[in-house]
């Protein structure tokens, strides 16, 4: 004899699944919409929500010439050289 089908059982089981993750995905989406807030970056609803406008310049990238990356690089090695001479006097003490 065959086995009667549950289908109301699975049909509420079912609606009841898909709320609770519709549930999920809004506070999901809302953690978004606030983590994208705090970085600064608009997310497509908060743009139309009254972003200011597209024409407004965005800042420029600070451009480094060569002898200034020269010169940061050499006072990083500098600093390393000196952590790593004092890292190794603490060995040996």
């Amino acid at each position: 004899m065959a086995r009667p089908r549950k289908t109301v059982q699975d049909h509420t089981f079912l609606a009841a699944a898909l709320e609770g993750l519709e549930l999920q995905k809004q506070r999901i989406d809302e953690q978004i919409r606030q983590v994208r807030a705090m970085l600064g970056r608009r997310g497509p609803a908060l743009a139309a929500a009254g972003a200011p406008a597209a024409t407004e310049k965005r800042a420029r990238k600070r451009m480094l010439s060569s002898a200034a990356r020269e010169r940061i690089a050499a006072a990083q090695k500098k600093r390393w050289a000196e952590f790593r001479k004092g890292k190794k006097k603490a060995e040996s003490s």
